[in-house]
């Protein structure tokens, strides 16, 4: 284990992922020797506290990127596009959160509990972070994938607001006092109380913008084209941790029995199920926690030889922050 100090920015530092990153970075006692906040030019000067000390949030700039060992990314994906190469140019590992480098053939995707080798030389500089909901979902199939090969995947997912930003939680906490009125960003209609599908649709297959996400995103990691995923994505009136309701198909019969059994080894999952006695993980359950929760393991008995379970993750966590700073460590910290 390598412990020299690490030069780290981190762009994006006061959005919510750009928080939890700087948490999960000092929880997990990441060797930050040096800590370059970067965020929007209203936010430059501003401080931020960080391993007992406060650092001043400067713009974005080539000079920010300077001698930089990692640069985390989470300031959406124009700041990204622009940005990411810069960084890398000036030798930086860049793990970038957005969706501006995901399926870029020369930019590995990675989540390190499934597919952490394809990431070891980028080519580019720069690794991808999937999105929240595909994260969480890998973590848990990997094992099964692996075993039985995963021919099909049924998705729905309950999202929470969180995914959404800082602003979106705010209007959501104001709807809940009874403001339906606090509309903004990415969340213009009332979430309290109700149930949204509000991403950007592809009018060519009528699938919204975070459904085909789950599509190529999943292949992608699994390194599988061949995989079927018919998602369906719901935003849900909880802050934070997605749940996902997910078949599976494989090319072997796999029973409950055999797919707990994996789970309980698998690495980065921890199984809650015992549903007769009403135990099955729950948003609650998985808010600040770095595992994926999963429950409800059992046959489908809509298709013979097919599995059905309940995924739950913390989205802001392992969703984003913890998955890079993961995949730092993987690459930076260890032989």
């Amino acid at each position: 284990m390598t412990t020299n100090g690490k030069k780290v920015a981190v762009v994006g530092a006061t959005g919510l992922v750009g928080q939890e990153m700087l948490r999960v970075l000092a929880q997990r006692k990441f060797p930050v020797s040096e800590l370059i906040p970067i965020a929007s030019e209203r936010s430059v000067g501003k401080k931020i506290p960080f391993n007992d000390r406060d650092w001043s949030v400067v713009a974005v700039s080539k000079d920010a990127f300077k001698d930089v060992d990692l640069a985390l990314f989470s300031a959406g994906a124009a700041t990204s596009k622009e940005w990411c190469p810069v960084a890398a140019e000036q030798g930086a590992l860049v793990v970038d959160n957005s969706s501006a480098w995901r399926m870029d053939p020369e930019v590995p995707l990675c989540v390190p509990e499934v597919n952490l080798n394809t990431a070891r030389k980028p080519p580019r500089g720069i690794i991808a972070n999937p999105n929240c909901s595909t994260i969480q979902m890998v973590v848990a199939l990997k094992p099964i994938h692996d075993a039985a090969k995963i021919r099909r995947i049924v998705v729905a997912t309950y999202q929470a607001i969180s995914g959404a930003g800082a602003r979106a939680v705010e209007d959501f906490r104001k709807q809940n006092l009874g403001s339906h009125e606090a509309r903004s960003g990415k969340n213009t209609s009332v979430l309290a109380g109700n149930l949204l599908m509000s991403w950007k649709v592809d009018a060519a297959s009528g699938y919204q913008e975070e459904e085909l996400k789950l599509v190529n995103e999943t292949r992608k990691i699994l390194g599988d084209a061949t995989i079927a995923v018919s998602p369906t994505t719901v935003r849900v009136p909880v802050i934070t941790a997605h749940s996902e309701a997910v078949t599976i198909e494989c090319a072997r019969p796999i029973d409950a029995k055999e797919a707990r059994s994996l789970l309980e080894r698998a690495p980065g999952v921890r199984v809650i199920d015992d549903f007769a006695n009403g135990v099955y993980p729950t948003p609650l359950d998985a808010a600040g926690i770095d595992d994926v929760l999963v429950g409800r393991i059992r046959n489908d008995i809509g298709h013979p030889g097919g599995l059905q379970m309940w995924i739950v993750g913390d989205n802001l966590r392992k969703g984003a922050a913890l998955n890079a700073v993961q995949i730092a460590e993987g690459l930076l910290l260890t032989s």
